[in-house]
């Protein structure tokens, strides 16, 4: 195979540096990671969205290293609570995720069955160092339980039910939910978009 091109992929989670790179490497890009190139940095994520963090450290990935840069936001957002935790799914409270959950149960134990919709939503930006920008954003629909179900994944999956499946992420086997989770959408979306920038002339 003959690489179009190097691609930072910053972040050091490493379930998301698999899912990108499979898809990156597919593409014709050669993928690096932040340790890769020695970088260690922690852009401030002051966005109100999603795409915006997202965007925000693509940007200064690619800024530190010259390369064009991937990143990924994600997490959960729940109607009954205005969309919270949203942005701030990996810092709702202090403590483990295991707290969190507690805390989202805790928030939600007035809320009737009806009104328990929530949905993961995952964003996903490249920046090119010519300023071009490809972004594309994928969801998974559920709602909340009243409990913990299942040990499987992590976050908020215990509690995160999908009615299609009749479980949660937790308790769904894993090469299920990397078919239908919000990643997993986001991902094909943005595939399609790299795909038609590269064929446009992208990179050039």
């Amino acid at each position: 195979m003959t690489f179009l091109n190097k691609l930072l992929i910053a972040t050091n989670n490493q379930k998301k540096l698999k899912e990108l790179s499979a898809i990156l490497i597919d593409l014709g890009f050669e993928c690096v990671t932040l340790r890769d190139m020695g970088l260690d940095i922690d852009p401030e994520e002051t966005g109100t969205t999603f795409a915006e963090n997202s965007y925000i450290k693509a940007k200064c990935g690619m800024e530190a290293s010259g390369l064009p840069c991937i990143a990924d936001d994600s997490g959960l957002a729940v109607d009954a609570l205005d969309g919270a935790p949203g942005v701030y799914s990996a810092r709702y409270c202090e403590g483990t995720d295991e707290d969190r959950v507690a805390f989202l149960l805790k928030n939600m134990e007035n809320v009737d069955d009806g009104n328990r919709t929530a949905r993961f939503v995952s964003a996903i930006t490249c920046v090119f160092p010519n300023g071009d920008t490809i972004a594309a954003e994928g969801y998974c629909e559920g709602v909340i339980t009243r409990e913990v179900m299942g040990d499987g994944g992590f976050g908020y999956d215990p509690v995160f039910y999908v009615k299609a499946h009749k479980a949660t992420f937790a308790q769904i086997p894993q090469a299920v939910k990397n078919e239908i989770s919000h990643r997993a959408n986001a991902l094909k979306i943005f595939k399609g978009k790299m795909e038609l920038y590269l064929k446009e002339g992208g990179l050039k």
